[in-house]
C-alpha cells in the first residue's frame, strides 16, 4: 500500500486509529526506530524530471528536493 484515506471512516474509527498511532507508532518515531524512505533526491532545477518520476509511479518512497 502506498497511500490511504480516512474519509470514508466514521469519527469513532478515526479516533481509534489516532489513538493506536499515538500508542504504537509515535513512540517508535521518537526513539528513532522509524524513518521515511527516500527514493531519490533532486535539485530544484530538476523539478520537471522529479515530476515525471512522480507521474510514472515507478518509485517507492519519497521524492525530495534538496539544495
Amino acid at each position: 500500500m502506498t497511500a490511504s484515506t480516512l474519509c470514508p471512516c466514521s469519527v469513532e474509527q478515526k479516533a481509534a486509529i489516532i489513538a493506536a498511532l499515538k500508542e504504537k507508532v509515535w513512540p517508535l518515531w521518537a526513539a528513532g526506530k522509524l524513518r521515511p524512505f527516500t527514493y531519490k533526491q533532486f535539485p530544484l532545477a530538476a523539478a520537471a524530471e522529479a515530476h515525471r518520476l512522480m507521474e510514472s509511479s515507478t518509485h517507492i518512497g519519497k521524492i525530495l528536493f534538496v539544495p
